[in-house]
């Protein structure tokens, strides 16, 4: 595609509608994009939860909520809110759109959007059906598959528009204000700042939880070794699985899990010493604020999704692997299989303890030397 496509670019509407994750990888795509068109202005149509998120970390100058899934909402409701952010957006008039989440339903609204310029996936994530049609006029490859990490998958448009990719690594930055609410919360847990490893031990499904009882048993490990405490995060859904984990350790544990906002999860995690945790969003923002991390898998691939850039060890347990819960698990829904809990305490607390030890090394990691 020949760059001058994207010339006089000065509005330009991001679709992605997926989770936290995902919007910290598409981080690295807005900030490209800043750097071809700087005149421009970026919008991100999102999960409503994100917006505020998007816009204090400047993925997007502007954020719209809006809720893809019809739960709790009559069909009457849902079409009622569909032809309003379709009206909204189709007013402010995007020079360039570019649709990520790559469903049914955003590629429609991607479409009706009329921007003159839109970017989709060719093919997209699931083959289309025999009754549908392209609906991006700027087609860009579906990376993201076979080796490669998905962050390339949300950076491919680039490539579409005929811009080279400056900078590829996520880039996330604590504010002011979720920095001071952070050293609070830390204060009110006796941590100090690299004194303390990150874990999250929730996940979008429960096929990637690792068992709580297992965390519990290597923190304590990790404590008894290294004297670093843990503090759990998470939203406010995980309450319970932090509670188990806090009643059944026998190490200090401090926890923020419903506490705090995803601003001040970004500066908790950039204040860890190390990240512990499944495969999920806190993993991916972990990493884009520089933490070193130990991320836990099932059935994904962490060659398609672990940490991106940072010092790190990913765990997944052998594939294809005796089940072990037959009946229960969806083969091909890597969030409906429960793979990752065949993964052993010893193994992950060995990975740990190594990834702390290879920190402790670094003459810039400002974490305390073991005792």
């Amino acid at each position: 595609m020949n760059a001058s496509l994207g010339y006089g670019i000065r509005s330009i509407l991001i679709i992605q509608m997926k989770y936290i994750g995902d919007v910290t990888l598409t981080s690295a795509l807005t900030r490209n994009l800043r750097l071809a068109y700087p005149q421009a202005s970026v919008t991100m149509l999102c999960a409503p939860g994100l917006k505020q998120f998007i816009v204090a970390q400047g993925i997007a100058d502007v954020a719209i909520g809006f809720q893809s899934g019809g739960r709790g909402r009559t069909l009457g409701k849902r079409l009622t809110d569909y032809y309003a952010v379709i009206s909204a957006l189709r007013g402010q008039k995007f020079d360039l759109s570019i649709e990520l989440t790559d469903t049914k339903t955003s590629r429609i609204m991607h479409r009706l959007t009329g921007a003159p310029l839109r970017v989709g996936f060719d093919p997209p994530e699931r083959p289309f059906k025999f009754w549908e049609i392209q609906m991006a006029n700027v087609l860009a490859a579906p990376f993201g598959h076979g080796g490669s990490h998905y962050l390339y998958r949300y950076l491919s448009p680039l490539g579409a528009l005929g811009l080279a990719v400056q900078d590829p690594t996520p880039r996330l930055q604590p504010t002011k204000i979720a920095q001071e609410e952070c050293a609070r919360l830390l204060s009110q847990s006796g941590l100090a700042k690299k004194s303390y490893v990150a874990v999250h031990a929730g996940a979008g499904s429960e096929g990637r939880c690792w068992p709580p009882q297992h965390f519990a048993a290597v923190i304590d490990e990790v404590y008894a070794k290294t004297g670093l405490r843990s503090l759990l995060v998470g939203g406010p859904d995980e309450r319970p699985v932090a509670q188990s984990i806090v009643e059944t350790a026998t190490s200090p544990v401090a926890s923020v899990v419903g506490k705090a906002s995803l601003e001040v999860l970004v500066a908790s995690l950039a204040e860890a010493a190390i990240f512990l945790g499944n495969d999920s969003g806190p993993m991916h923002v972990a990493a884009s604020v520089g933490t070193p991390a130990v991320g836990l898998f099932g059935m994904q691939s962490p060659d398609l999704w672990g940490p991106f850039v940072v010092p790190n060890k990913t765990l997944r347990p052998s594939l294809p692997c005796p089940c072990i819960a037959p009946g229960v698990c969806k083969e091909y829904n890597p969030g409906a299989v429960y793979c990752v809990q065949r993964l052993q305490v010893a193994e992950v607390a060995e990975a740990t303890l190594d990834l702390i030890g290879e920190v402790r090394k670094s003459a810039h990691s400002g974490m305390p030397a073991a005792s």
